[in-house]
């Protein structure tokens, strides 16, 4: 019967071994391949639609959600007392193609010069920022691939590489002022990187948070 108790335990303590030891190899393979974080989500750049003169908003013809072409009208204001010759002024078009993710004015509303009307974004130039530890920067290179999983899309994996690494960390940009009291706690900085997308069919949202795995080797 001791035995057997002692072969039970024994064999417990191996599965305990085996476990542990899969766990330990698990992290340290995740260390040594891959820079992953959770601090990430999908960006654009935003593009601010202004009318060239101050006057009456006569005709706003799109709505969020619309695509654009560009140069295509997408309002019409009074012109006061311009002369016809300079009707193109009292037009508003779209500077890129782009889908329309903010409307911002209302008909018959006064507008100013330089006054933003719609916002607009490229679908197909989204791009990732994500927020990298100091202590794991070392190990990131422009150009990197990076697997991507998106919280809108959890079971789909996207690609991509690393475009661009900031040249200061998130903290040194902060508006709040430094601490002038005697206890100092260090905190981990993180400084901002992009990651390029690869070629994707899906609509992927602006300001969707997503996961990213760097593979460094």
């Amino acid at each position: 019967m001791k035995g057997k108790r002692k072969i039970l335990i024994i064999g417990i303590l191996l599965v305990i071994v085996v476990a542990l030891g899969s766990i330990g190899f698990y992290y340290w393979y995740e260390n040594a391949y891959y820079v992953s974080t959770e601090d990430a989500r999908v960006n654009a750049d935003f593009v601010s639609v202004t009318p060239q003169i101050s006057g009456k908003l006569l005709e706003l013809n799109v709505d969020e959600g619309e695509k654009v072409t560009k140069n295509e009208i997408l309002a019409r204001q009074e012109m006061n007392n311009l002369p016809d010759t300079s009707v193109e002024q009292s037009l508003v078009r779209a500077p890129i193609d782009g889908i329309v993710v903010k409307k911002q004015g209302t008909v018959g509303e006064l507008l100013s010069t330089g006054q933003t009307l719609i916002t607009l974004v490229d679908p197909t130039k989204l791009y990732i920022s994500a927020n990298i530890e100091e202590t794991k920067l070392e190990k990131v290179k422009v150009g990197q691939p990076v697997d991507i999983t998106i919280d809108e899309y959890d079971s789909q994996k996207f690609g991509g590489k690393v475009k661009t690494i900031g040249e200061i960390s998130n903290s040194a940009i902060s508006l709040l002022p430094s601490s002038t009291s005697g206890t100092f706690t260090k905190v981990v900085q993180r400084v901002p990187i992009k990651i390029e997308l690869d070629n994707f069919d899906s609509k992927i949202l602006p300001g969707t948070n997503a996961v990213i795995k760097i593979h460094i080797k």
